[in-house]
């Protein structure tokens, strides 16, 4: 998830901005991904309606980045401008069966969202977006170029390549993804390509724009993986808009106000107003 500083929230002051809360279903659920039960978390507006969706998927592993009250509080912001939001946990997080992948198996808990959105009252699944941060950003990364039921997407803080994270953050191959990913060492090579998305950008459809969010002084997934990420997508003609905060750390909490009117704006484009897909081709005077 991108982080949301909740110890330094002033609750009386938070629930007086936020009043609107009662304007929304807010809970957990539970669902099945590939015969597994899975929790998850569901936002929506109370009031009856048709409304666009949003895949939300959380950074972290286990424990760290769970959906949580902080999570929700979050979300609300974009939840209550009319849009049902729903996330996992993925499998072996809280309370899920089965274990995480950082990106294997665990992506099919992502995209049966797709199908769980259709029991959900209000829901219009013609219309549904997804959305991302950090380790979110890259399971966002591998799903869209997996199925054709998203039509935008928001990334912020993503990896988008794991050998390069690796050398700037050594820590992760020991302390994630060999944890994590089966039999990493015998197959290290594949196993961090397929959760590179530098390495297929040829997969990205052309009528799925993409906004690329990051900080610059963001010490746990560096800029650069954005930063190259968009040159490839150039080479590609994928619609992107990458946008690199000055000092923003992983949360780009510094520009928190910022960030959610960008995200917010992207989706009212292309889900809410269903704008036309960008231009790609070289043109003009």
């Amino acid at each position: 998830m991108r982080p949301a500083d909740t110890t330094s929230i002033n609750y009386e002051k938070w629930l007086k901005k936020n009043a609107y809360l009662d304007s929304l279903e807010i809970g957990k659920i539970t669902y099945l991904s590939d015969g597994l039960r899975v929790n998850g978390m569901l936002l929506k507006p109370k009031k009856a309606g048709k409304y666009p969706c949003i895949i939300f998927n959380r950074g972290g592993n286990r424990d760290f980045g769970e959906l949580d009250y902080g999570t929700a509080f979050w979300l609300s912001a974009i939840a209550r401008k009319g849009y049902v939001i729903i996330g996992s946990q993925y499998r072996g997080n809280a309370g899920s069966e089965g274990k995480e992948e950082f990106g294997g198996k665990d992506i099919n808990d992502v995209l049966v969202l797709c199908d769980v959105l259709k029991e959900i009252e209000g829901a219009d699944v013609k219309r549904i977006g997804m959305y991302g941060w950090s380790r979110g950003g890259m399971m966002t990364y591998i799903a869209i170029t997996k199925t054709n039921k998203i039509k935008t997407a928001v990334v912020g803080g993503a990896i988008s390549d794991a050998f390069e994270g690796i050398k700037d953050r050594p820590g992760m191959e020991d302390g994630v993804y060999s944890e994590l990913i089966p039999d990493y060492y015998a197959n290290r090579e594949e196993e961090l390509t397929k959760r590179s998305a530098i390495k297929w950008v040829d997969k990205f459809s052309k009528n799925v724009p993409i906004l690329l969010l990051h900080g610059n002084s963001d010490w746990r997934v560096k800029s650069t993986q954005s930063l190259n990420l968009a040159l490839e997508f150039e080479k590609y003609r994928i619609p992107y808009r990458l946008k690199i905060f000055e000092g923003g750390d992983h949360g780009i909490s510094e520009f928190r106000d910022e960030v959610d009117k960008d995200v917010l704006n992207w989706f009212d484009r292309y889900l809410k107003n269903e704008e036309k897909l960008p231009d790609m081709t070289f043109h003009g005077n």
